[in-house]
């Protein structure tokens, strides 16, 4: 009786042992997940206000840093790189 209970909770500790570590790598995967996804839709925004930036000649440069600005912050990263452009 001691013996069994002793499996079933070696089991169960180990089981548990599976999850937290399967949380401890997955998490860290679904950020930069979510970093990739924001930089590429950042990047078709850009790729989008070219397109059709290029009748008002104003255009911004689609390189990693303004596609990850745009992708992290969105609509007022846009409208900051789009300003620092007019600007300079």
């Amino acid at each position: 009786m001691l013996g069994e209970m002793a499996i079933v909770l070696a089991y169960s500790a180990g089981i548990m042992l599976i999850f937290m570590l399967s949380w401890i790598l997955v998490v860290p995967f679904k950020i930069v997940g979510k970093f990739i996804l924001n930089a590429l839709l950042g990047g078709v925004l850009i790729i989008l206000f070219n397109f059709f930036g290029q009748y008002t000649n104003v255009n911004i440069g689609l390189n990693e840093i303004t596609a990850l600005i745009v992708g992290i912050l969105g609509i007022p990263g846009f409208i900051a790189i789009l300003i620092i452009k007019l600007i300079i």
